[in-house]
């Protein structure tokens, strides 16, 4: 019985070896000039053929069978999964928008955030690489920024001057104009944005304002949802 399957293992792997042959067109007398490098995708086959046949000596065919059929739906889950990878990142987008307040999910150059339960849009930023959360407030002419927030983004605090009067939901205060290396919301990214950095203990929650909104192709909000679009 083992020399049978040692047998047939043999047919299938020299089968497997010319049908790779003649898909790269070298013939039997073109042996002594081949480059194997277009087979590696053969290996995994080859190492299939040998688990199946090394359980089969083992007499243990069904289990060999299962254990062949769960690697194949794995590998052919993978595979999918390769393939439909950006279909399925946006899709997973889609889910965790509607999961996590402020998060950003991107199509193309589109990016959607929902509604927050207080019925502000709370969006999920990230400044100068730091991940700050912010208010959409179309009323502020720029971007403003907590002093934490600030400290955060890795910004120059020793060196601000408060010389931009704002008004906040505090009242009246002072602000610090600065220029911030980027600003993204999901896979839209702007740089050199314009920005204010309130006074400590002032604001409450930083503020994407039109020095951000003012930059995309389109900004409007449906429903529940925020649309915003970059140029192309």
């Amino acid at each position: 019985m083992r020399s049978v399957l040692w047998f047939l293992l043999a047919i299938g792997v020299i089968v497997l070896l010319f049908v790779s042959l003649e898909q790269n067109g070298i013939t039997v007398m073109d042996l002594g000039t081949f480059d194997p490098s277009p087979l590696p995708k053969h290996v995994v086959v080859f190492v299939l053929l040998v688990v199946v046949a090394l359980a089969l000596l083992r007499r243990r065919f069904s289990q060999a069978i299962k254990a062949v059929l769960i690697w194949l739906v794995i590998a052919a889950a993978l595979a999918v999964g390769y393939t439909y990878r950006f279909e399925l990142r946006e899709v997973a987008d889609r889910v965790m928008a509607e999961f996590i307040p402020g998060h950003a999910a991107t199509r193309g150059r589109t990016v959607e955030v929902s509604r927050g339960q207080g019925g502000n849009f709370v969006v999920l930023t990230q400044v100068n690489g730091a991940r700050l959360s912010m208010i959409l407030d179309s009323g502020a002419s720029s971007v403003v920024l907590t002093h934490d927030a600030a400290k955060a983004a890795g910004l120059p605090l020793e060196m601000l001057s408060y010389s931009v009067a704002v008004d906040t939901a505090n009242g009246r205060t002072r602000a610090a104009p600065v220029t911030l290396q980027s600003i993204a919301v999901g896979g839209l990214v702007e740089r050199e944005v314009a920005a204010l950095i309130a006074q400590p203990g002032q604001l409450r929650q930083s503020l994407l304002g039109m020095s951000f909104l003012n930059r995309l192709q389109s900004w409007e909000v449906r429903g529940d949802r925020l649309m915003l679009r970059a140029y192309p």
